[in-house]
């Protein structure tokens, strides 16, 4: 009766909420684990390795021998690229076993991947991508390896372009792509300190910070890195609430940099039961408690919200206007294979602005549950790209929750046709631009703008088991526009002024109005 009751709450009730839901995909071949998408407009889409095989074939017959059973070959695709003008996909050819591993984008537009298991434990790899007509492939790199091998690891770009790649399974240590020989594997005793006996210190939480400084949580620790004097210059309040990272499964996305950058919110949100990963305790519910911290400020402390549900494994991913989107993930369980149960199928918006306890809107549900290694990502078009969720070692497609290969898109209510008139269309913008200099933007709107549009630069990161790995928003300095001749508006802009406020890199740049965004254009900050 309980589900019945449930089911019609969410059929009566998702009709009148906001948002939309459509199927991109029918069947993308593999379920994705990690994605991250490209300046051309593609998305790369990564499962792991050496697991048999997945539902799409690589080309050529082409074939991959399993380092643990060398008899057994395995000649489908574990990585795809979508298109995401035409929703097709091409299967991609990867050699090395990427379970639960990490990745960054780099200044040039290309994708670094590190890390995994078995034959993947100390592996860099490189996808460079490449327009919809060209056949760009996985680059296995041959002549340099990891110091450590790093499983459960996080990435994030730094201020001068380069990679940190933090923790992992029994890594205590940091590292650098591109690898700095002297220094090796630096020793980071946070990560030991932060372990727990079910390890709740993996995908540790990193978040460059405008000072330069990183702000890493694991568990329900944090603390300011200074990663170029190898010190921790800060040790902040323990947030409530348990354990928050992988395998307890929480959240997390530093708010958007705005006015002089000097500030930087860090919002923390759900999480398991502590044991619940050891115990194999699938129903237990979920915790809903958010933590919010003014990283930047000295005496700042935590301060606590409630989600409208409780929520394990959950996406945060941060919209063109600066709200977060929190969706994806369970109510009931913890991360692993086959421990999680009661799909949370509605999403929340997070609205920063608003005062403490009317932050959280819920969003129109969708049907599709999408639990362990599922992924959310920020589409140029506003959209957030939908993909993933296999709760099984191997895929398996008659279970209550099947391996899931299904790519969805969800609009967000800024998209929603009753805005239309207000949507700007960007029409011109420098492919280029230099740290500190000044830039116009040109864009149109159907109906007369009031008050001052904003330019917000959004990164595209890498997401996997829950985190966007360098996910990042930037609000620019902005004049009021000016009303250009044949229609239109050109607005002057200012790029940030250095590195630590956005590394350098390839961004999507939305003109948002009123709080619906344009379609983004891609821009490379240098």
């Amino acid at each position: 009766l309980l589900s019945a009751f449930m089911a019609l709450t969410v059929a009566g009730v998702g009709a009148a909420l906001p948002g939309e839901w459509e199927i991109l995909v029918v069947d993308a071949g593999i379920a994705s684990m990690h994605t991250a998408v490209t300046r051309f407009n593609t998305a790369v889409l990564l499962d792991r390795t050496h697991i048999g095989p997945s539902n799409i074939s690589l080309p050529n017959k082409g074939c991959l021998v399993n380092p643990a059973n060398p008899r057994r070959k395995d000649c489908t695709a574990h990585s795809v690229v979508l298109d995401l003008r035409s929703n097709t996909v091409r299967p991609l050819k990867i050699s090395t076993d990427t379970w639960c591993s990490s990745g960054q984008f780099l200044p040039d537009g290309s994708l670094i991947q590190t890390g995994g298991d078995l034959d993947g434990f100390k592996k860099f790899r490189r996808f460079t991508p490449c327009d919809s007509g060209s056949l760009c492939d996985w680059e296995e790199l041959e002549n340099v390896e990891l110091f450590q091998g790093r499983w459960y690891a996080t990435n994030q770009i730094l201020p001068d372009g380069s990679i940190i790649i933090v923790g992992g399974k029994s890594s205590y240590s940091v590292e650098f792509f591109p690898p700095r020989t002297a220094a090796g594997a630096v020793k980071f005793p946070f990560l030991s300190e932060a372990e727990d006996n079910q390890m709740d210190n993996l995908y540790p939480y990193v978040h460059l910070l405008p000072n330069g400084e990183l702000f890493i949580f694991a568990n329900d620790k944090a603390v300011s890195y200074d990663y170029l004097a190898n010190s921790v210059t800060r040790t902040y309040p323990v947030l409530d609430g348990g354990p928050r990272n992988y395998p307890s499964a929480g959240s997390s996305a530093m708010l958007a940099l705005s006015g002089d950058y000097s500030s930087a919110t860090v919002v923390i949100c759900g999480g398991a039961v502590y044991g619940a990963y050891l115990q194999r305790m699938t129903d237990e519910p979920a915790r809903g408690s958010c933590g919010r911290i003014e990283a930047t400020r000295i005496d700042s402390v935590w301060e606590m919200e409630t989600m409208p549900f409780g929520r394990i494994m959950g996406d945060m991913v941060v919209l063109p206007t600066g709200d977060v989107l929190i969706i994806n993930g369970a109510q009931a369980g913890t991360q692993g294979f086959e421990l999680a149960s009661d799909p949370c199928l509605y999403p929340v918006l997070y609205r920063p602005e608003q005062p403490l306890g009317l932050r959280f809107m819920t969003l129109n549900p969708g049907t599709i549950p999408r639990m362990y290694h599922s992924t959310a990502n920020l589409l140029p078009d506003g959209r957030v790209l939908i993909a993933g969720s296999n709760t099984h070692y191997f895929y398996k497609f008659d279970a209550q929750f099947p391996t899931e290969l299904r790519i969805e898109a969800f609009s967000p209510e800024y998209l929603s046709w009753d805005r239309a008139n207000i949507r700007p269309n960007l029409v011109n913008l420098p492919q280029r631009v230099a740290y500190g200099e000044v830039f116009e933007a040109t864009f149109t709107v159907d109906l007369p703008v009031v008050g001052i549009p904003e330019v917000n630069l959004a990164s595209a990161p890498f997401a996997t088991h829950s985190f966007s790995q360098g996910q990042r928003l930037v609000k620019l300095s902005v004049e009021t526009p000016t009303a250009v001749d044949g229609g239109g508006y050109r607005m002057r802009c200012v790029a940030p002024a250095g590195g630590k406020v956005a590394p350098p890199g390839y961004y999507m740049v939305f003109v948002v109005n009123l709080g619906v965004p344009s379609v983004a254009q891609w821009i490379q900050l240098v």
